[in-house]
């Protein structure tokens, strides 16, 4: 399933660079300011909030465009990092956001779709993680943006539709006797864009 999204997406961008005068092709990237789910330590049945960090996203877009409406699947390397009371939390996964949006006045326009998830690397202070409930996921983006000209600039919420859990079992440290944390993030992304 994972190689057939893949390439599904590419598809989609390939077949904007040929589609109608405002369709295209670009390059993608920003910041995210985000935070995993709960930090739970089952040995005291404790869950931590994480607070919020930034991260960062790179990548490519295809933009399909019918009148008002267009179809915009991406492909995104994204690094984020949470932080649970001096310890961290770091992360790299490809997300692959497929938006349909509707320009609504001028340079204005909405969006909303569903964002795939495959994580590439998980670290907690130093520790890798292999015990990851899922490497793929499925959350929802929405948001607002505006285009002049080749420039797009639009700023995004994104949450995962279930919770993801990384497990540390057995890592003879003691702070972390049995516990687990949700990889799938909470973000806000600020996203800028480049048609080429």
């Amino acid at each position: 399933m994972k190689k057939t999204l893949f390439i599904a997406v590419f598809a989609l961008i390939g077949i904007s660079a040929s589609a109608q005068n405002d369709s295209g092709f670009g390059i993608t990237g920003g910041l995210n300011y985000n935070g995993n789910g709960d930090y739970i330590e089952s040995a005291t049945d404790v869950a931590n909030s994480p607070d919020r960090s930034i991260g960062y996203h790179a990548g490519v877009f295809g933009k399909i465009k019918v009148g008002r409406l267009f179809v915009r699947p991406e492909l995104v390397y994204t690094q984020t990092k949470s932080d649970y009371d001096g310890s961290s939390f770091d992360m790299s996964k490809l997300d692959a956001p497929v938006l349909v949006g509707l320009k609504i006045i001028g340079p204005l326009n909405i969006f909303v779709g569903p964002s795939f998830q495959y994580i590439l690397n998980s670290e907690f202070d130093g520790i890798g993680i292999n015990e990851i409930e899922n490497d793929f996921s499925v959350g929802a983006q929405f948001g607002v943006g505006v285009n002049l000209g080749k420039l797009g600039i639009d700023i995004r919420y994104e949450r995962g539709f279930s919770d993801n859990e990384a497990k540390f079992v057995n890592t003879n440290i003691a702070s972390l006797p049995d516990s687990r944390i949700d990889t799938r993030p909470e973000q806000v992304i600020l996203n800028l864009s480049l048609k080429l």
